[in-house]
Order: structure tokens, then sequence, then C-alpha cells
């Protein structure tokens, strides 16, 4: 399993690396969400497939859908939407596709490991649920009002 953790890792640093330099806010977001698809896969060699699937649900899905509606928000004009059209072309996918795949391989492969090999015990929906209004509900908290803020500030810095 250190195979497949030390690859999703390495898939994880060279993505979020891609999302920092790249300069087009569709190619950071392809590759942020190829960042966050190896995070769960690195939840899921942990031990926690709870976590990996909320990673996938929560960040992956609906925080993109939150960075879809910004992006929408912006609005920029029929200059702005020829531009991406322009943009997204098949060769625009290949980068994170080819980080994607191994990503994918793991999965499957760890999926079909026998439940007695994972090292770590597994970690339910009842715990995680005790734990995040539990002791780290400030930390939940403080994460959505960043969120929000961030959400606020893309908001009055689009506006003309």
């Amino acid at each position: 399993m250190s195979v497949f953790f030390y690859g999703s890792a390495i898939i994880a640093i060279l993505a979020t690396l891609m999302v920092i330099t790249r300069t087009n806010i569709v190619h950071a977001l392809l590759y942020f969400i190829v960042s966050l698809l190896a995070i769960a896969v690195i939840f899921y060699t942990l031990g926690a497939p709870f976590a990996a699937a909320l990673e996938v649900i929560v960040y992956a899905g609906a925080i993109m859908v939150m960075f879809l509606f910004v992006v929408m928000m912006l609005n920029l004009g029929q200059v702005t939407q020829d531009q991406e059209k322009a943009w997204l072309v098949p060769s625009i996918w290949i980068g994170p596709s080819i980080m994607a795949v191994p990503l994918l391989i793991e999965v499957l492969y760890a999926i079909n490991l026998q439940q007695e090999q994972m090292a770590h015990t597994v970690i339910g929906a009842k715990e995680v649920g005790a734990s995040l209004f539990g002791p780290y509900v400030l930390a939940v908290e403080l994460a959505s009002m960043l969120l929000l803020a961030g959400l606020v500030g893309a908001f009055h810095l689009a506006r003309k």
C-alpha cells in the first residue's frame, strides 16, 4: 500500500503545482480536481474510505461547483466565452488525464484487495460526525467562514 500512498502523494503535489502555475482558471480547476482526487486516494490507502468519499463528494464535487458559479458570476462577455471555447481543446485534457490514470489504477487495485490486508481500522460515518461536531466544531466553522470570505471577496473583486 505504501507504493499507492507515495504515488498518489506525488500526483497530488504535481497537480497542486500545476494549479499554482496556470494562468488560465479553467486549466487550474482541472488540475485542482486531479489534486483533490489524489488526496482522496491517499485517504483510502490510509484506511479511511469514508473520508475519501467525502473528499470526492464535498471537495471535488461541491466546491468545484461553487468555483464554477464564481467563474460564471464574473460573466466577462462573449469575447471571453469564445476564448474559453478555443482553450477547451482535447489537448488541454492530456496533462490532467495522465495524472488521473495512475489514480484510477490505484483505486481499482486497492478495492480488489482483501479487507484483512488493510493495516488501519476503518472509520465510519458516526465517528466522523461525532468528531466534526464535537472537539473539531470550531475548525469546521472556521473553514466554512473562510470559504464564505473567499466567495464574497471574489464577488467584490469581479464587480465593475
